[in-house]
């Protein structure tokens, strides 16, 4: 079984990127829903956490505080898994509610530490 990645990236340019108050209420339950049926499978590895709208960027001499509004998407979720291939890991992303509001969500395999 290998784990992977699962983040979630919002868009943070389109006026109708965010959804609204009575829109976000009713993405909970099946967000819940989507997170428990993972955990039920047991594929998920660590809980779900919320993160800090803010944030840093450190880049070569700079660190710039967040939010960003002149990029184009925000981390909004980021969790793991246990998957047996891309193909599953895939899969169990294509039930992301998010995706509905033209949210991203990208899978990454976690590669094993280099021998030393």
């Amino acid at each position: 079984m290998n784990e992977f990645l699962i983040a979630i990236h919002r868009d943070m340019k389109s006026k109708n990127a965010s959804p609204s108050p009575e829109q976000m209420q009713a993405a909970i339950k099946p967000f819940q829903d989507w997170i428990g049926g993972i955990a039920a499978q047991n594929k998920l590895v660590a809980p779900p956490k919320r993160w800090d709208g803010d944030g840093r960027v450190v880049k070569q001499h700079s660190v710039t505080e967040g939010p960003y509004a002149e990029i184009k998407e925000s981390l909004g979720g980021l969790f793991f898994i246990r998957a047996e291939s891309y193909d599953e890991a895939v899969e169990i992303a294509k039930g992301c509610p998010v995706l509905q509001w033209g949210a991203t969500v990208e899978v990454r395999m976690a590669l094993a530490p280099p021998v030393q």
